[in-house]
């Protein structure tokens, strides 16, 4: 990408001869454009898209892009739709609003119409100033969408260094550019960012794309591989596609069928049923999880008897390698039954609970199950042998109660063992133990007794003074 003068051209004007060809070729592209966005000739719908907390306007699809122009053109295979969906946009005419490599995908990308002002058949020739107002621009609107990437950052740094003489006035022309942008409505300043961005996309591209304006498509076309592109910024592989990809072919145009009605009422149906929560609800847990662990977060409250990280004083890392938790420790565990197999000193004690009840295989085999997933690969089939024979095989010695579905497919995974045979059975013990043992060691006599034994042990030393 030459960046030293302001040379680049459009395509084909670099050879008078063949500047009449190409505005022939503008031409004929111009007339399929103008018709994709008409929409009583039966346009491509230009639609607004709702996202997340905003909306995306004046959007089309690539799948809708391809199948007009199927269906307008009379081209039958999909493949050659979207190659000259890929000529189209690599001229600017059309761009991804996402993407800096202007191809044409079959699929629900969002593309956007180039507008009348920035087509290349107003014979553009930018030079390098306006190249470095529109970088400076940039820098100054400070949105996140708007950041410039790496080979843009390197770009306006080499041509503020060309034009150090000169660029105050560039940046007084950025400057002025902004303000009058401001002044306008906030669609219409989305959709002209856009417009402006990828008209650069086509005179100035990302490295390792071809750059349309100095490369002659004829000469693209007898490359020995004009798919293959450099790695970018953006993420564009070497095994990437440019100005021709090789797309996965999609399904030909066909009438709907019974059947299709009735998978998309299926669908809608499905979706319908999905369990959904309002942004209230969710904003309340978060809240409530927050006011729960705030005092367990050192950020936000302060390491008690001291950090050792930032003093001399270690009783807090012999506190928690003790065996006698603290009260902050005890009443962690009743956050959740995740936080009570978290913690060691916790799991002997939920183990001596289940003991006292006579259902110490479950938790047992929980852990055996979690050990398995860290031993070395030659010593895994013997230890699925082991777990099978202590807790699930006929006559076991310390049988669990599974349900015959994951008993199956145990069962099964067992012939060829790994590290995650018992996932199922795993899963099904742990949803076990949380809904019934768990609760019932919350309630019981063994945890309320931690719990007051650490509060009557925390006023004894307040009163001792």
């Amino acid at each position: 990408m030459a960046q030293g003068s302001g040379d680049q051209r459009a395509v084909g004007i670099t050879d008078p001869e063949e500047s009449s060809p190409n505005m022939i070729v503008y031409c004929k592209i111009e007339d399929i454009i103008t018709k994709m966005q008409d929409d009583k000739t039966g346009g491509v719908p230009i639609r607004t898209v709702k996202s997340f907390l905003s909306k995306i306007p004046s959007v089309v699809t690539g799948t809708d892009i391809v199948q007009w122009l199927m269906k307008n053109l009379s081209i039958e295979d999909p493949v050659e739709a979207i190659h000259l969906g890929s000529l189209i946009a690599a001229q600017g005419y059309i761009f991804p609003i996402s993407d800096h490599v202007l191809t044409m995908k079959d699929d629900g990308t969002f593309y956007r119409f180039q507008a009348p002002y920035f087509w290349p058949s107003n014979c553009w020739e930018p030079e390098n100033t306006d190249y470095a107002i529109y970088l400076c621009k940039r820098t100054m609107q400070n949105k996140a969408r708007l950041e410039l990437a790496d080979y843009e950052a390197e770009n306006l740094a080499r041509l503020q260094r060309a034009f150090a003489r000169k660029w105050e006035f560039i940046f007084m022309q950025a400057e002025a550019q902004v303000k009058i942008d401001r002044k306008k409505d906030k669609t219409e300043r989305k959709i002209l960012d856009s417009q402006e961005r990828a008209f650069w996309d086509v005179h100035r591209p990302v490295p390792g794309c071809v750059n349309t304006t100095e490369m002659d498509i004829r000469k693209c076309r007898r490359l020995k591989n004009p798919q293959k592109v450099k790695k970018s910024v953006y993420g564009v592989t070497e095994e990437s596609q440019s100005q021709s990809p090789v797309h996965i072919p999609s399904q030909p145009i066909r009438k709907t069928t019974k059947d299709d009605i009735r998978k998309q009422i299926t669908f809608l149906n499905a979706q319908i049923d999905r369990h959904c929560l309002k942004m209230s609800k969710v904003a309340e847990s978060l809240i409530a999880y927050t006011e729960q662990y705030v005092e367990y977060d050192p950020f936000i409250t302060p390491a008690e008897p001291s950090n050792p990280w930032i003093s001399d004083d270690i009783t807090l890392w012999d506190i928690e390698m003790s065996k006698e938790p603290s009260q902050q420790r005890v009443k962690r565990w009743g956050f959740s039954f995740d936080e009570i197999l978290k913690d060691q000193v916790g799991r002997d004690q939920f183990l001596r609970f289940l003991e006292s009840e006579f259902s110490s295989e479950n938790l047992r085999f929980w852990l055996a199950v979690q050990d398995l997933k860290k031993q070395p690969l030659q010593d895994v089939a013997k230890r699925v042998e082991e777990i099978w024979q202590e807790f699930l095989a006929p006559g076991a010695p310390s049988a669990i109660n599974l349900d015959s579905h994951s008993y199956e497919i145990t069962s099964q995974n067992v012939k060829d063992g790994g590290r995650y045979t018992f996932e199922d059975a795993q899963e099904h013990i742990y949803k076990l133990m949380k809904s019934d043992s768990y609760a019932r060691f919350l309630r019981s006599n063994a945890y309320q007794d931690l719990l007051l034994a650490k509060k009557k042990k925390v006023s004894k030393v307040v009163e001792l003074p």
